[in-house]
């Protein structure tokens, strides 16, 4: 066993071993089916994870246990794990995005602000390994949605500022209007 294990190192390839991630469990939620016979009872849970340098994910579980929901969602987290820019311990620009009910806006904080956020997001942008930054939740007080909006947020952050066209770049050439074909032009 270990010949093979060094001969991997040779080749380059990498070992399977878990790498080092820190997992939050963020809710944990009693939902209930109902069907003919009465009604079903499951729990859903809501894991993030991530490794504190700029990775972090978000998975979501069900199962008739609590514990086995919790090994789904933490496997689908480690398995959708994004890459967050990361620029001196803050985001690189702020960022205001709305998805579903929940609008979440952030922004970039100067050095010893630490992390000023509530409820879902506050652990997200920690195991991301975010130091400093503004941030507020407007709309939805619903967990599993501004978890997933803080990481649609995240996915839209880019270390490079975007450039905006100039307006008048795009002027249109000619007639502003258009005549119909049939009258005639003077």
């Amino acid at each position: 066993m270990a010949k093979s294990t060094r001969d991997d190192q040779r080749r380059g390839k990498r070992s399977r071993e878990p790498r080092e991630v820190d997992e939050h469990v963020l809710q944990v939620a009693r939902v209930t089916r109902v069907v003919k016979g009465g009604r079903r009872m499951r729990f859903r849970v809501t894991v993030v994870t991530g490794n504190r340098q700029g990775k972090v994910g978000i998975g979501i579980g069900k199962a008739m246990e609590v514990q086995a929901a919790v090994q789904k969602a933490s496997a689908q987290a480690r398995r959708h794990m994004i890459r967050v820019p990361l620029i001196k311990g803050t985001i690189p620009h702020e960022i205001d995005i709305k998805f579903k009910a929940a609008r979440i806006r952030m922004l970039p904080a100067g050095e010893g602000t630490g992390i000023i956020a509530g409820g879902a997001l506050r652990p997200i942008l920690e195991l991301a390994g975010v130091k400093n930054i503004l941030s507020k939740r407007y709309g939805s007080s619903n967990q599993l949605v501004n978890a997933q909006a803080a990481i649609r947020a995240l996915q839209m952050l880019r270390t490079r500022p975007i450039r905006e066209k100039k307006e008048g770049g795009m002027k249109a050439e000619g007639n502003a209007e258009a005549k119909p074909e049939g009258e005639a032009q003077s």
